[in-house]
């Protein structure tokens, strides 16, 4: 008969290696998510990159609202990228660049503030272009195989949401520049450069994709600050850019359906929503929705929001709960929170074909 004390002592031992074993590998249910794109995503990646204050949010009064403190994200709170890991029970996606963080089972932030489809995009910034993200995605993917093995890396990325938001800096970049190009080929060149990401990520196993489209550019506070008209509408030459764009993402994504198998995405239309913010603000219960609540100059517009910029002189509201705007080009928590909604649950006519709830499930 096996002695008692050695009967227990393998069983610790067999208790052990189960536990070891196992937490490697992940539930069969669980679903990381990956996030690309700029500032409407960035939760700190900016912080460990050679840049300028303009492209960080590490200082107040950043962050302030439900962080207490700067983090990298710009807002003065959660971003919507932030809600969603919520929604899905994830915790808060870390920037991929934090140093010392190698827990990507739960999925990474690749986003970096300024960035753009191309990489000539606020190039002076020194900022990670959608390209540059995907690089760092092939190299968390070899960091997952060396972690979990070949088969259970696969099965993650394969399981994984892919949340992805870029395009405002280079439609910005294009109506303050002198383009060479017309409107429909600049559109060309950035949906190219998104598709290429996808179709890359598409190779490595992704099948589900949430991409919002862009919001109205030109009611941006950063935007009416700087409008030729001098008036208080929108920029319309920067709206009409957006739309250009709108439209050219939700044909791109419609064909990688049909030719791509097992792709699956979710388009929401961040235009729509935002704009019915700002002509109907009491709807959502905001008050001002169209000067920011951090800035200086016209509609606070002006990219002077704590920092090092423009010798730190700017303007605080007091209840930022009633803004749509924190910053001049950047929403606060509260209509990030909202928006965050209408990607996880809404309705086919905001959020289609799939939302994000919806691709999660899958």
């Amino acid at each position: 008969m096996m002695d008692s004390r050695v009967h227990f002592s393998l069983l610790v031992l067999f208790t052990a290696l189960f536990i070891t074993t196992h937490s490697l590998s992940q539930p069969e249910e669980h679903v990381a998510l990956f996030i690309f794109g700029d500032s409407t995503y960035d939760a700190g990646n900016n912080n460990y990159i050679n840049t300028t204050d303009f492209y960080r949010a590490n200082y107040v009064p950043y962050g302030k609202t439900f962080f207490n403190r700067s983090t990298g994200r710009f807002s003065d709170g959660r971003l919507v990228s932030d809600f969603i890991a919520e929604y899905a029970k994830l915790p808060y996606i870390t920037p991929y660049l934090q140093p010392g963080y190698n827990q990507f089972t739960d999925g990474a932030n690749f986003a970096s503030a300024g960035a753009g489809a191309l990489a000539e995009t606020n190039k002076p910034g020194n900022l990670i272009d959608v390209k540059s993200q995907l690089s760092y995605f092939t190299n968390l993917e070899r960091q997952l195989i060396q972690k979990l093995g070949d088969a259970e890396a696969k099965a993650l990325l394969l399981r994984a949401v892919y949340l992805i938001g870029i395009g405002s800096n280079d439609y910005a970049a294009a109506v303050s520049g002198n383009s060479s190009v017309s409107p429909e080929e600049y559109v060309n060149m950035v949906n190219g450069n998104l598709t290429f990401v996808i179709r890359e990520i598409y190779k490595k196993g992704g099948r589900k994709f949430g991409i919002p489209n862009l919001e109205p550019m030109g009611c941006l506070p950063s935007a009416k600050a700087v409008n030729p008209s001098n008036t208080s509408a929108c920029f319309q030459a920067l709206n009409d850019l957006t739309n250009l764009h709108n439209k050219a993402l939700s044909e791109v994504l419609q064909k990688l359906a049909n030719e791509l198998d097992g792709f699956k995405y979710s388009l929401a239309d961040a235009y729509t929503s935002l704009s019915d913010k700002i002509n109907n603000p009491l709807k959502y219960g905001f008050k001002e929705p169209n000067i920011a609540c951090c800035g200086s100059g016209p509609f606070r517009g002006t990219n002077s929001c704590g920092g090092k910029r423009l010798s730190n002189k700017y303007e605080l509201c007091e209840n930022v709960s009633e803004y749509v705007f924190f910053d001049g080009g950047h929403t606060t928590e509260k209509a990030n929170e909202d928006f965050a909604k209408l990607m996880w649950s809404g309705t086919p006519d905001i959020t289609g074909p799939y939302n994000l709830k919806a691709l999660f499930e899958l």
